[in-house]
């Protein structure tokens, strides 16, 4: 658990008021609490109340807190604000999240910081995979696995490496990573920051102050916030795989990771990073930790041992000839779109809760899918979509269903390199909790087939 009693000096005896008891709010209360630091808990839902001591912040008085910790999920501008953030505005009582917290208690330590709208996780986790293997000292966390706050405390020479969301962003005041990762920008989260304008403002406050900044050049949008920084405090690193660069780190269309024109190491020959995307991943990763000052050998080995990362085209089983994959986490067009271009022939099972804006991405690809499997309310919007593209489909309404009818159809068939895809291009939240429940619900079905 990080050491919140360095703050406890800052806020002069004001408590501070925690608004959404999930993860990163219950371990915001457990730190300060192990500080001495005086909290106030509330959460609009009473199940998650149960069991605590709360009060309803929605109607209190924020002059008299120090701070408001506010849930990353919980809206700050868009749609609306939620009625503690328009109350503690009111008093100035500055609204942040569990990042800012653990910056503000120790702003001299070691951070990277990895944002982006896709591949952010499995970057995160291959770096804090090649620290590890290189002996660095290092905690992982933020926007994925642990929680800030519930991280070990290391010494001053360790190293923090956090997912950071564009909602994370948005609520991190003055915390910017010294080591600061754009990997790529496309359309997601519109509603929550009134449109795509907003949505960038939040992702480049991870390069607010000085230091080091990594950023891919793969889009319009991350181009245009490199030439907005590259004049700024910061040590511009450019990151592509779609273009050679003679300064910067670039990965050819073979798959050579290269370090200002010099060959580094083929990423074909690591199992868990392929497709571009994935090369897209290793070369940010590496551009980190050459930035953090790790060898490359050590780089190299951290490649190579890579695992992979749950529900992120992770390989569950190959059975018969066919390839089943878990791409749970591709919850927007882009991301499906990913992992469409790297396979064929694909058994693709898509749908959910659809997001706005179409599939323009996925239909690149479409000629990689032989046969889709719709579920959830996507079926009749995404249904529509793929006849109008002469993509034979059938709605199956459900996961265990559409997993049932892709393996009977792909085992049929016997083509070869043929792949059962999960890569839904929509989000879980009309049949599962999130996007890992509907990940761990297809690999048990799968798992089931198999055995």
């Amino acid at each position: 658990m990080i050491d919140l009693t360095p703050l406890k000096f800052q806020l002069k005896g004001k408590p501070i008021a925690i608004v959404g008891l999930g993860k990163s709010g219950l371990h915001t209360h457990e730190a300060c609490k192990a500080a001495g630091i005086e909290t106030v808990l509330w959460d609009d839902n009473a199940a998650s109340r149960k069991g605590f001591e709360t009060e309803d912040l929605t109607k209190a008085d924020f002059h008299r807190f120090a701070l408001l910790c506010l849930a990353p999920g919980i809206p700050l501008t868009h749609p609306t604000p939620h009625p503690t953030v328009v109350l503690a505005q009111k008093a100035n009582c500055p609204v942040i999240c569990d990042i800012e917290l653990f910056h503000r208690a120790h702003p001299k330590i070691k951070t990277i910081g990895i944002t982006g709208t896709n591949g952010k996780s499995t970057t995160t986790a291959l770096v804090g995979h090649i620290l590890k293997t290189a002996n660095v000292e290092s905690a992982v966390g933020g926007n994925i696995g642990e929680a800030s706050l519930s991280l070990p405390q290391l010494s001053p020479k360790g190293v923090y490496v956090f997912e950071l969301s564009s909602y994370q962003l948005d609520l991190c005041p003055t915390f910017s990573p010294d080591i600061a990762v754009l990997i790529n920008l496309s359309p997601d989260h519109l509603d929550r920051h009134g449109g795509m304008g907003g949505y960038i403002a939040a992702k480049r406050k991870i390069f607010r102050g000085s230091g080091t900044a990594i950023i891919g050049l793969d889009d319009e949008w991350s181009r245009q916030v490199y030439g907005d920084i590259a004049n700024t405090a910061r040590k511009d690193i450019p990151v592509s795989c779609l273009k050679p660069l003679s300064e910067g780190i670039c990965v050819t269309e073979d798959g050579l990771l290269k370090d200002n024109g010099r060959s580094i190491f083929n990423l074909k020959e690591c199992r868990t990073l392929q497709g571009q995307h994935n090369w897209q991943n290793a070369a940010m990763a590496y551009a980190a930790c050459t930035a953090q000052g790790v060898a490359v050998a050590d780089i190299i080995a951290g490649f190579m041992t890579f695992p992979g990362l749950a529900h992120r085209q992770n390989i569950i089983t190959v059975y018969k000839g066919v390839t089943y994959i878990n791409d749970s986490k591709a919850t927007n067009d882009q991301a499906a779109a990913m992992a469409l271009r790297t396979y064929e022939p694909i058994y693709w099972i898509a749908g959910g809760k659809p997001k706005d804006g179409g599939y323009p991405d996925c239909e690149q690809y479409l000629s990689h899918v032989r046969h889709a499997f719709l579920i959830g309310e996507a079926e009749e919007k995404m249904g529509a979509w793929l006849k109008e593209k002469k993509t034979p489909f059938t709605r199956t309404g459900t996961l265990d269903v559409a997993v049932t009818a892709a393996h009977d159809m792909a085992q049929a068939e016997k083509r070869e390199n043929a792949v059962v895809l999960l890569s839904p291009a929509c989000a879980s939240f009309d049949q599962f909790k999130n996007f890992e429940q509907r990940g761990d619900a297809f690999v048990s079905l799968v798992r089931k087939i198999a055995a």
